[in-house]
């Protein structure tokens, strides 16, 4: 319990504009994956950094070991992506591909992704692309929803939304 204590604090502290001690986490999660579950709940801190931080180090955790996500993934869906703060949306967009999802789980990730489109965040709708495209590449019934909608974007966009978009459709029609 002290360890899992531990983890958090080092996530607390300093401004939404530095990653703080995310690196060092991290590490410790990969040395000691039973820290993850205490990283996981940090992203339902009241504390709006360490909730951040939590979900950056899962994010990052999760690249190199997807499978952590797993047992995790009904809160991360019904819970953690209905949290509003950017820093956590843009994880959670980030994360969901990770998924190995059933077909109504897909649908109920589609719409997260599609509502977060709406976010004020412009790396938040990015990142939505991003997901919505690599869903795209394992699920065809996904594909023509998914390019028309990147194209729209690849249109109107911020510029870093245009030239995701550009790579991602590129991809998506080879």
């Amino acid at each position: 319990m002290r360890k899992m204590n531990d983890v958090l604090k080092k996530l607390a502290g300093g401004d939404r504009r530095s990653i703080g001690r995310v690196s060092e986490v991290v590490a410790d999660v990969l040395n000691d994956p039973t820290l993850f579950e205490a990283v996981f709940h940090g992203m339902f801190s009241d504390d709006p950094i360490i909730r951040m931080r939590s979900a950056d180090a899962v994010e990052k955790i999760t690249a190199r070991h997807p499978e952590y996500l797993q047992p995790y993934k009904t809160k991360l869906l019904q819970q953690v992506a209905r949290i509003e703060q950017q820093e956590t949306r843009w994880h959670v967009a980030q994360m969901i591909p990770r998924l190995e999802l059933s077909e109504e789980e897909r649908v109920v990730v589609v719409e997260i992704l599609l509502g977060y489109l709406h976010d004020k965040s412009r790396i938040v709708k990015t990142f939505s692309m991003q997901a919505l495209a690599d869903l795209a590449e394992q699920d065809a019934s996904l594909r023509s929803l998914v390019i028309t909608l990147l194209e729209e974007l690849t249109r109107t966009g911020s510029p870093a939304m245009r030239s995701r978009g550009r790579k991602l459709l590129e991809k998506l029609n080879p």
